[in-house]
C-alpha cells in the first residue's frame, strides 16, 4: 500500500479532501462536484491517482453522492467493516493507498446489487477525449 507524507498531503489536498480521504469524513449530500456529472471518463483516487471507477458504471442513485455499480477491477477498492456512528456499514478504501472513498451498500442495481457510494472529494475525473474535437 502506498503511503504519503502527511505534510505533503495537507499541502496538496484541500482541507475537505484531506478530512475525507485521511480521516474518513463525508461531504454533505448533493454538495460534491461529481454527484450530477455525466461526463464519460475514469474516476481516479484523489490521493494516489489509481483508476477506481468507470463512468460507465456510474448511475443516479438519488442518494446525493456519486454512485457506481462496481469498481474498475476486483483489486481497485478494498472494503472494511465500519461500526462508527452507531451502525454497521462497509467502508470503501483505495486498495493502493488506503484513502477513504465512501461506503458500499447492498441496494444497488445490476447483477451484483451493490451501490458504491463515493465522496466526490476522494475522486478525480479524467474525462475521455472527445474524438470529434480532434484535428483530422
Amino acid at each position: 500500500m502506498s503511503t504519503f507524507d502527511d505534510a505533503e498531503l495537507r499541502e496538496r489536498l484541500t482541507p475537505e479532501q484531506y478530512e475525507i480521504t485521511q480521516r474518513a469524513g463525508t461531504e454533505r449530500a448533493f454538495s460534491g462536484e461529481y454527484n450530477d456529472t455525466k461526463t464519460p471518463g475514469t474516476y481516479h483516487c484523489r490521493v494516489c491517482d489509481e483508476p477506481l471507477f468507470s463512468s460507465e458504471t456510474k448511475y443516479d442513485s438519488g442518494s446525493g453522492w456519486p454512485s457506481f455499480t462496481l469498481p474498475m477491477s476486483e483489486t481497485a477498492v478494498d472494503e472494511k467493516r465500519d461500526v462508527s456512528l452507531g451502525m454497521v456499514r462497509v467502508e470503501s478504501l483505495c486498495a493502493s493507498c488506503g484513502a477513504h472513498l465512501g461506503h458500499v451498500f447492498p441496494d444497488g442495481p445490476g447483477e451484483g446489487g451493490l451501490r458504491y457510494c463515493m465522496n466526490s472529494a476522494s475522486l478525480r475525473l479524467e474525462a475521455e477525449e472527445d474524438p470529434s474535437s480532434g484535428t483530422g
